[in-house]
């Protein structure tokens, strides 16, 4: 894919996400509004910065997106649990491959679940999920739609996900499979 045809799609999104039909969650055979925005992982920095107006086109159509980034997550989490800068000095001493398998153990789906659902009372139409590249291999996208069914069952949930996903697969950055996930929908 290239520029343009991102920067065509990206254009495309608040007319979708606006939609009746998306904001009601039909035509999906009752299955849950989840949608992937699928992109190449190279372009993160132009859609990560695209987020920001895109949030302020959805608010000029009276249209209120949550966003929740997977790496800020990880990050209030170790600061809540005072990590952070211990985060810091063990990935000099040990290496990310050291940091990774101490934060595993602290960096749980239910940890992530919590915070997101503390912050779903906040008037919100759409939920945005970003983030997802920069938090792997500490939280898996799969992981996170799973647990979010039954938390955001009503809202249509975004993943902006860099990598492919084919309506049933996710290969995050276009080379590691994440899992199957057949429940989520392609976003344009």
């Amino acid at each position: 894919m290239s520029r343009e045809q991102l920067g065509e799609r990206l254009g495309g999104l608040a007319d979708k996400l606006s939609s009746e039909q998306l904001l009601k969650n039909q035509g999906i055979g009752n299955e849950i509004g989840f949608y992937i925005f699928a992109y190449d992982a190279a372009f993160e920095p132009l859609v990560s910065g695209y987020l920001p107006r895109l949030k302020e086109q959805l608010k000029t159509r009276g249209l209120t997106a949550l966003e929740f980034d997977l790496y800020q997550l990880i990050l209030d989490i170790l600061k809540e649990r005072s990590l952070l800068e211990k985060s810091f000095v063990l990935e000099a001493q040990k290496g990310s491959e050291g940091l990774f398998e101490a934060l595993k153990k602290i960096i749980r789906a239910e940890k992530v679940l919590e915070h997101i659902t503390q912050r779903l009372s906040n008037p919100h139409d759409l939920v945005f999920i970003t983030g997802v590249g920069a938090a792997y291999p500490l939280i898996r996208s799969h992981t996170v739609l799973n647990n979010l069914h039954g938390v955001v069952e009503k809202t249509p949930l975004v993943m902006f996900f860099p990598g492919s996903y084919d309506g049933q697969t996710l290969e995050l950055f276009g080379e590691l499979k994440d899992d199957n996930y057949y429940r989520a929908f392609p976003l344009l």
